[in-house]
């Protein structure tokens, strides 16, 4: 049996950047982190939802919360300053997402205009996001990119989604060689039953699907322990120890 990594002890000061924290993964996770002792920077771009989510956790924990979309770059920097702000980061969950087009079009009809913004949401702007955040990085800190099966499978109707997130993961993959000081995750959570998926399949009942906090243990895993950079499933973190 292989043994487990290390779990580093959470101090006081140990923080968090999610994107994409206002509901679905990403809130599901800073509630667990909040239960232990994380301090949280969030971003949303819904602010109604946002304030909720960091009321509700501003119970258990200090909480900034930032609305606005990581596509833009005065946002990008408002989350880059807090990030200063809060002395650095122990991590960054790259949550935030845009699914595009609903329904999900073949990709030889896909709009372009439509595909420019899911890339631009879904890779540009999480890797423009961690160019800000590299000197904030406390030593060892680690980097999460939520990525998805439809990056490594085709599936009809998921080519635009599905292609930039297989950009992500692969400029994951350099980042994680490029800073080698930091351990660099690309995480698929495996589908859930959050509003991104039900815009995936309108008028289709998902209630069979499990809820995200079937995926946070995984990821709590991988940011308190020690394991190396690579793509790890959420949901299968033990047996891919290192």
């Amino acid at each position: 049996m292989a043994a487990r990594p290390t779990v580093r002890t959470v101090d006081p000061m140990t923080t968090a950047l999610i994107t994409g924290g206002s509901r679905g993964l990403g809130l599901a996770l800073a509630r667990e982190l909040a239960e232990q002792g994380w301090r949280l920077v969030l971003d949303a771009r819904g602010a109604d939802a946002l304030q909720a989510a960091a009321v509700e956790l501003g119970a258990r924990t200090e909480v900034r919360a930032i609305a606005g979309d990581v596509s833009d770059e005065r946002h990008r920097l408002a989350l880059a300053a807090a990030a200063s702000d809060a002395g650095g980061l122990d991590a960054v969950v790259h949550n935030a997402s845009m699914l595009g087009a609903s329904p999900l079009p073949p990709l030889a009809s896909h709009p372009v205009a439509d595909l420019r913004r899911v890339y631009d949401v879904n890779v540009v702007a999480p890797i423009a996001l961690t160019q800000l955040l590299v000197p904030h990085l406390r030593p060892g800190a680690s980097l999460v990119f939520i990525t998805s099966d439809a990056a490594v499978e085709a599936y009809p109707g998921w080519g635009g989604y599905g292609s930039s997130k297989a950009a992500l993961e692969q400029a994951a993959a350099v980042l994680a060689v490029e800073l080698a000081d930091h351990r660099v995750y690309r995480v698929d959570p495996g589908d859930m039953r959050t509003t991104m998926h039900q815009e995936a399949f309108p008028g289709e009942d998902i209630g069979d699907r499990p809820l995200p906090e079937i995926s946070v243990g995984g990821l709590v895993d991988l940011l308190t322990g020690d394991r190396p950079s690579g793509r790890y499933l959420a949901r299968e973190v033990d047996r891919a120890a290192a």
